[in-house]
């Protein structure tokens, strides 16, 4: 197969849905020979920050000299994006080829499934020396789950998502991702957890390591970044939102903790990560900005930033029908003066623009709809006058709509 091919056959597993268990994950790696039992791996899973936290965990050891792989979902601007080496995205003859090494072992497979044995052939085959890896959905029934024995788990924030797979409390969906935890090895949790998520979080591990908050002080946060100290040492990132402070004191205390680095190594790499779709922004005059915000922890978060503009923001919003539209919207359009909403055209899960609508009429006086990115956008121009315009719902909006918003 070559890349184009490779990438049509793993979209066209989609027709398998989701389906949790490891059985299929256990069957494929031993017919790869379990190349994953070779790496050394530090394992991620929690509802929001997975993907801003392992970013930054990479690159801190990337700056350190490591070969580091990271594997993240969902992608934005480029398939590749989900399998990388040392900050730069799998090499497409190297995806083929391992694509075609796991679809040879003749096991059905999900494609998330079948994308993390072919992460797991490309890291081992790369002598990774340590690999940054996410879960997708859960914990203890993800496919990457299927690993041993991780240098560290980390837990990022928990709170209600995916309530029909994952369950409908967050004692539930707490112990579904503590299931990466394995022998009660050291964990590393994000200091704003529920205490209900603590008390399943220490049942899990005896080496719990959680940020002090007596230790932190924020100096500034806003759109552009934040600074921070954390146990006497001053800290910036790029990355916007009070959350990524959460997330920044996460991979300090999982760094010195589990690999250790050198202080100014550590203090760059947290200060020069960037990530798409993450309070994005895609233009500063005007003041346009992209984020995957898609459910009410998320929203909370973004809400923390559009509390900078409130009363002046237009919003360009989609989502999925599974999501908790209604508690998201409730959350972020108060602040805004006009909303449009769309149909996130290349995802069937979507909610129609026109369903979104009856989601938002409660909570804005000035809602839209749009057939399509484009005349969002150019709606969204026209009705913001130059005010700041927000973009969020879903990821997958957000890999939809991005290249088209540097036009604004």
């Amino acid at each position: 197969m070559n890349y184009n091919e490779a990438l049509s056959y793993v979209h066209s597993l989609l027709v398998f849905g989701s389906k949790p268990g490891l059985k299929r994950m256990s069957r494929v790696m031993e017919k790869l020979g379990n190349p994953q039992n070779n790496l050394k791996f530090i394992h991620i899973a929690g509802t929001n920050g997975k993907g801003s936290t392992a970013t930054m965990l990479s690159n801190v050891y990337i700056k350190a000299g490591l070969r580091v792989g990271l594997y993240i979902s969902p992608f934005v601007i480029d398939f590749r994006e989900r399998i990388q080496l040392n900050g730069k995205m799998i090499d497409k003859t190297d995806f083929a080829r391992s694509a075609q090494r796991v679809k040879d072992t003749g096991v059905t497979l999900t494609e998330f499934e079948f994308i993390t044995a072919v992460a797991f052939c490309y890291f081992a085959e790369k002598q990774c020396d340590i690999v940054i890896l996410e879960t997708g959905l859960g914990g203890r029934l993800d496919a990457t789950n299927i690993i041993e024995n991780p240098l560290c788990s980390v837990i990022t924030h928990i709170s209600l998502d995916h309530t029909g797979v994952l369950g409908d409390t967050i004692e539930q969906i707490a112990t579904e991702k503590c299931g990466i935890i394995k022998n009660r090895g050291l964990t590393v949790s994000d200091m704003n957890q529920e205490p209900e998520v603590v008390k399943v979080i220490k049942a899990h591990s005896d080496s719990l390591v959680v940020p002090s908050k007596e230790d932190l002080r924020i100096l500034s946060v806003d759109i552009f970044g934040n600074t921070f100290i954390y146990k006497g040492e001053k800290y910036e990132t790029t990355l916007a939102g009070l959350h990524q402070v959460s997330n920044a004191v996460s991979v300090i205390e999982t760094v010195k903790n589990t690999l250790p680095v050198k202080e100014e190594t550590l203090k760059a790499a947290i200060k020069e990560t960037v990530f798409p779709a993450r309070c994005e922004i895609i233009s500063k005059n005007p003041l346009v900005v992209l984020d995957g915000a898609h459910n009410p922890d998320g929203a909370v978060a973004l809400k923390r930033v559009m509390e900078n503009y409130s009363g002046e923001i237009t919003a360009i919003v989609g989502m999925m029908a599974d999501k908790d539209c209604g508690e998201v919207l409730k959350t972020l359009l108060p602040h805004c003066e006009n909303v449009i909403t769309v149909t996130v055209r290349e995802n069937p899960r979507s909610i129609s623009a026109e369903a979104l609508m009856s989601h938002a009429k409660p909570h804005c006086k000035n809602c839209f709809t749009a057939k399509d990115y484009d005349e969002a956008i150019k709606k969204a121009v026209a009705l913001s006058g130059g005010k700041p315009v927000f973009v969020f719902g879903s990821l997958y909006l957000a890999s939809a709509i991005r290249n088209k918003l540097f036009n604004i």
